[in-house]
């Protein structure tokens, strides 16, 4: 394994931050690459030991990982600069774009490229459960905590973290995998409750000041977003449901046509996809008190939506190896893993409803033909060609106001 400079890794994962379109699938490509194939900064061993850890973790695991492999190669420094190149790009895209979309949203030929876009999203996300499905549901009790978690979130509105909790409980009991011997820790308790306090007031001092000093909205921004961070076990399509919730029905600070706008752009930026939230942020603030207060509740967004990520990884770091051996962990996972299909098949039948019917009435006479055109269309381009999706979405927007003019 070779070593790297700060330099280095400053070009390398800015490059990393700059390409990590399509997702944490392709996020999680891209750095094997860059960071075990091409440079051996990483072995193969640590890389999948570290995936597996960070998909343990809530939050966006891809840029979890990026911030253990800088950890791992320069410590602290290392890892913040792992994390930052990898957010911070497609944090910058993401405010333009949020910028644009509450000055020019309501434009008609707008609105008509979003409806390419919303209709091109259910392809996206059930490509996304066809992609978890392969990979979790191994056995009988997968299936099974997959079903009952759709069942439970589209039948009778379990909230999602409970979900999750459940999930991991059975996992842990049931779903135990296979152990080896484990490495021998060295850090000491001592300073990993350390780290554990400094990151933590990090995170909750600025909350803390929001609920003191700052108007109601950013205040509510900031605790929610700060839950969210705690719950988002298997990345943004698994929270979505969850946060939609919260958002339109809880809060009502956007609206359900909104939330899907806020998916679509968000799969066209560089960065985590969680960092939709940071879109719902900006617009939830910009209704209210104009672009000042967007910007303000953009950036309270970021700051607790990826402060806790940091947490997670420096404290968890000197553990990787040992927890990769622990059965009842890795069971934990495998429970949560089998239950987000189960909230992403939700998520499908949600996005699918909201695009091909109109008014809220999920009757015949209410199916959109067109939004149906355009799924089928996107089917095509990225199923069957397998087109990349930096160029089906452009399509998909111009084909949405294509339609909507005949």
């Amino acid at each position: 394994m070779s070593t790297a400079s700060l330099s280095q890794m400053i070009r390398v994962f800015g490059r990393i931050g700059l390409l990590s379109f399509g997702g944490p699938a392709a996020q999680i490509a891209l750095m094997h690459k860059e960071l075990v194939e091409d440079r051996h900064w990483l072995t193969e061993r640590q890389y999948l030991n570290a995936l597996s850890f960070c998909m343990l973790l809530p939050g966006p695991e891809a840029m979890q990982l990026a911030t253990y492999a800088g950890w791992r190669m320069r410590g602290t420094l290392g890892g913040l600069i792992a994390g930052l190149l990898f957010v911070l790009p497609g944090a910058a895209v993401i405010l333009a774009l949020a910028s644009a979309y509450a000055a020019y949203g309501t434009v008609p030929w707008v609105a008509a490229a979003f409806l390419g876009i919303k209709a091109t999203v259910i392809v996206i996300v059930l490509q996304a459960l066809l992609k978890v499905s392969a990979k979790a549901l191994k056995n009988a009790m997968a299936y099974a905590l997959a079903v009952a978690a759709f069942a439970a979130i589209f039948a009778l509105g379990i909230p999602f973290p409970f979900l999750i909790a459940a999930a991991a409980l059975i996992g842990a009991m049931t779903m135990q995998g296979d152990t080896s011997e484990a490495p021998t820790i060295t850090v000491s308790a001592t300073r990993t409750f350390g780290t554990i306090a400094l990151w933590g007031t990090f995170w909750l001092a600025p909350l803390l000041g929001l609920w003191l000093f700052a108007p109601a909205l950013l205040a509510d921004i900031a605790t929610f977003f700060s839950t969210l961070a705690i719950v988002t076990f298997g990345g943004a399509y698994a929270v979505l449901a969850y946060m939609v919730q919260e958002v339109v029905q809880g809060y009502g600070w956007l609206t359900t046509d909104q939330m899907m706008d806020a998916l679509g752009l968000a799969e066209t930026t560089p960065g985590p996809l969680i960092l939709v939230t940071q879109f719902v942020g900006f617009l939830a603030g910009e209704q209210a008190g104009g672009w000042g207060m967007g910007l303000l509740a953009a950036l309270v967004t970021l700051w607790v939506t990826f402060t806790p990520c940091f947490l997670w990884i420096f404290a968890g770091a000197p553990y990787v190896e040992w927890i990769a051996t622990r059965p009842r962990l890795t069971g934990a996972l495998s429970g949560i893993t089998a239950a987000v299909v189960g909230v992403i098949a939700n998520l499908s039948v949600w996005f699918a409803l909201n695009v091909w019917f109109t008014g809220g009435t999920f009757t015949l006479s209410a199916l959109d033909l067109r939004a149906l055109a355009l799924s089928a269309l996107a089917a095509v381009l990225l199923v069957w060609r397998k087109w990349d999706l930096l160029i089906v979405l452009p399509i998909m927007a111009a084909a949405g106001i294509g339609i909507s003019v005949i």
